[in-house]
């Protein structure tokens, strides 16, 4: 029952060329969900990959505005957390 409650936290992993190359030192990019702080999402990157994690950064990104025809509307909003770990592990995202 708990395991779900922080895969619902962690959404997914940001793989772009950014990302990669930040995950040299160590730093990896998640999608989070956006009412998480960052005590949740520490503790739930560390159950779910057995890891150990030292900071957190996280940002919100707003939403942008989009129009399917005559419709004009916003995304969804959304969170990113840059996760830094302890020396000497990784996290294998496939």
């Amino acid at each position: 029952m708990k395991d779900t409650k922080y895969l619902d936290i962690i959404k997914a992993p940001v793989i772009t060329e950014k990302s990669q190359m930040a995950k040299e030192n160590g730093q990896y990019t998640f999608k989070v969900d956006p009412t998480a702080n960052k005590t949740e999402i520490k503790s739930a990157i560390e159950k779910i990959f057995k890891v150990k994690v030292t900071s957190i950064k996280t940002l919100n990104e707003k939403p942008k505005k989009r129009r399917v025809g005559r419709y004009t509307g916003l995304t969804n909003r959304s969170k990113k957390a840059i996760v830094t770990l302890a020396e000497g592990q990784t996290i294998d995202l496939g």
